[in-house]
């Protein structure tokens, strides 16, 4: 009896052996795509996250190699640029600078209808527009970056130039919410989990929504498509199929998101994504209700958003050529993938 029970736990381990090997097997057969994010953890960056914890790129029929973006280090639509990446999970605006550049890079999913920002100002500052701010200093990620780009724009809609306020490089998170409490900035433009924390600690409150598509209609006259796959368009032109699997893979993630509660979507995420220094999953949750309305559920171009996001980048002075909008995204993907996913006839 025990040679019995013997043989048959030892036949139910090779199978279990067997079954996993050939899971392994199945999965090398899958084509594989590195993807790197700038910046995973980040809210307007959770669909990309969200895909692989659904298991949607494997559903697809298609290997994902998700990275993010370092400090100091390749920012991920560089990378996409020069090679060390497929696709880049990054702002669509990437994909006008590289063409002035002469570089082919194209949105081939759009994942956002906003930045998920918000100008966040002092307690007790009383700003509530950016004219309110003249004179003095507005914290931004970088120079030259998005978010001091974003800064420009807004300031330039209410008759302001660079000239009237000081840019202050107060990047994210500690560094952001220093630049407020101790007074070298009035107001600061950041995404979560930072707003939050900065809320928390009483330290600022949200004068500016760029965080949904009703906060850019009024602040920046239109949608300003941010989150976006970016990939090179001879890499794309070459891996049709694949491209499509990837694209097919986050289109369902963002229908998904679009009938999920903000706790179901936490859920579904890494611990340390929805629960850290900055911010408890409680209040993750509470964030991610207030601005899911950001993400867009077929994952398609908003009409007229690439024109909004051109405006910004003129008025930033960043646009010293001819560009060809219709030449920094495509639908094409998207469109497919919604058909097969039935959402579209």
């Amino acid at each position: 009896m025990k040679n019995v029970k013997l043989k048959t736990a030892l036949t139910g381990v090779a199978l279990a052996a067997l079954m996993a090997l050939a899971g392994v097997a199945k999965a090398a057969d899958l084509p594989t795509v590195t993807l790197m994010v700038g910046g995973i953890d980040k809210q307007i960056y959770l669909p990309y996250q969200l895909a692989e914890s659904l298991g949607f790129y494997k559903k697809h029929g298609v290997n994902v190699q998700l990275s993010t973006e370092q400090d100091g280090g390749v920012g991920a639509e560089d990378a996409v640029v020069s090679g060390q990446t497929d696709m880049a999970g990054a702002w669509y605006v990437h994909a006008i600078d590289f063409q002035l550049h002469g570089k082919d890079v194209i949105g081939i999913a759009q994942l956002g209808n906003a930045p998920g920002e918000r100008i966040m100002c002092a307690t007790g500052s009383n700003v509530k527009t950016p004219e309110d701010w003249k004179g003095k200093g507005v914290g931004v990620t970088d120079i030259g970056s998005g978010t001091d780009d974003l800064v420009r724009y807004v300031s330039s809609r209410a008759k302001m130039t660079t000239k009237d306020y000081t840019t202050v490089v107060a990047h994210a998170g500690q560094t952001m919410i220093a630049a407020l409490k101790f007074g070298k900035a009035v107001c600061g433009i950041t995404t979560q989990p930072t707003v939050n924390a900065i809320e928390k600690l009483g330290v600022g409150y949200s004068a500016i929504d760029l965080s949904t598509g009703e906060g850019v209609k009024k602040w920046l006259g239109g949608y300003w498509p941010t989150a976006s796959i970016l990939a090179r368009g001879d890499w794309v032109a070459k891996n049709k199929e694949t491209t499509q699997k990837v694209v097919s893979a986050i289109v369902e993630t963002m229908h998904w998101i679009d009938t999920h509660s903000a706790a179901e979507i936490a859920d579904k995420l890494p611990k340390d994504f929805v629960q850290n220094p900055l911010s408890t999953k409680e209040e993750y949750v509470k964030a991610l209700d207030q601005d899911k309305g950001q993400f867009i559920a077929d994952a398609m171009m908003p009409e007229g958003g690439p024109q909004t996001v051109l405006d910004v980048e003129k008025a930033a002075g960043k646009i010293n050529g001819e560009v060809d909008l219709p030449k920094t995204y495509t639908n094409e993907f998207v469109i497919q993938a919604n058909k097969e996913l039935g959402f579209v006839k």
